[in-house]
């Protein structure tokens, strides 16, 4: 918890998220379910169409169950946002101008808000450079599928004022989401430092011919992966000894992969158009619906998950 500063109230008023696709919708219907009035600036009008169904499509898996007790609205220009606006959500796509430039237009058109972004991977400070105001920014990352994954990142800017994170941290509480204090504003934040560390490892094994990536895979599920969601790393390794994993690492370490680039093998399937589901073949093949399938499946054992680490939280 922070000390020294009270929280920033954001229990009421109007919320605004920045982008209505795979992050915004389900993140609006997270606040509309909990009485909050949320207005979603997309500029395509065929996904503010929509809106309202997919909406209500999140509403209907949450423990508070289908019925819509706040509200969400969509609008197509940042003019058209309540400037009472208490929190905005920035979840548009991943890219750093893009999210600099909104930032900077509705610092603007909501001058009382706390800015939250949405990004995975960038620096907080560099996502609000051009905010005159960036005590009022912080990161919330959130994981997708949002309304199913507990977690939220709260990651505390070079600027941002500790009230400010105080009062998104009570606030997430609120919405029965498991929010986590990054102190540091670091590339990654934590949970995908540790995402990427494993993957990078997964590809070096990959380029170094030790096994083909169906293996790689398989290992992971069929082992650290089945322990991961009950004891976490640090958990594991208090549980093993701090001795035998200081050992482990005396001898591992120098062959585990250091590379400071995007590994060779990577490199040559983006080259060669092999860009994964979305192309139909990556390190694997994707045929017609292969897509559909493992995103049903993922969303099938994080529902299963979430019911037994969060009883409290299970979705029926």
């Amino acid at each position: 918890m922070l000390t020294g500063s009270a929280p920033r109230p954001l229990a009421e008023g109007p919320v605004a998220v920045l982008g209505a696709g795979l992050m915004g919708h389900a993140i609006a219907a997270i606040f509309a379910a909990h009485g909050h009035r949320v207005t979603c600036l997309e500029p395509d009008g065929a996904t503010r169409e929509s809106l309202a169904e997919r909406v209500d499509a999140v509403i209907a898996q949450l423990p508070e169950g289908a019925s819509l007790r706040g509200s969400v609205a969509a609008v197509g220009d940042v003019d058209e946002l309540d400037a009472t606006t208490a929190l905005v959500v920035e979840a548009a796509p991943e890219n750093l101008d893009l999210k600099r430039q909104l930032l900077a237009a509705v610092a603007q058109c909501c001058p009382v808000a706390v800015i939250a972004t949405n990004t995975s991977v960038y620096r907080v400070g560099d996502v609000a450079a051009d905010v005159e105001d960036r005590a009022r920014v912080v990161g919330t990352h959130w994981w997708n599928p949002p309304h199913l994954i507990p977690l939220v990142e709260v990651v505390q800017g070079p600027d941002t004022d500790p009230a400010v994170v105080y009062g998104v941290i009570e606030l997430l509480y609120a919405l029965g989401k498991t929010p986590v204090h990054v102190k540091r504003d670091t590339p990654g934040f934590i949970g995908n430092r540790l995402q990427h560390a494993l993957w990078r490892e997964a590809m070096a094994l990959i380029d170094e011919g030790v096994c083909d990536a169906r293996a790689v895979d398989l290992v992971v599920r069929n082992s650290i992966g089945l322990r991961l969601s009950e004891v976490g790393p640090i958990e594991n390794a208090d549980y093993v000894g701090l001795d035998l994993t200081r050992a482990i690492h005396e001898y591992v370490f120098p062959a585990l992969s250091t590379a400071q680039r995007p590994l060779p093998v990577l490199e040559a399937a983006v080259a060669a158009g092999h860009l994964g589901a979305k192309s139909g073949r990556g390190f694997l093949e994707w045929p017609e619906g292969a897509r559909a399938a493992t995103s049903q499946r993922l969303t099938d054992r994080v529902k299963l998950l979430t019911a037994l680490v969060h009883p409290s939280s299970s979705v029926e």
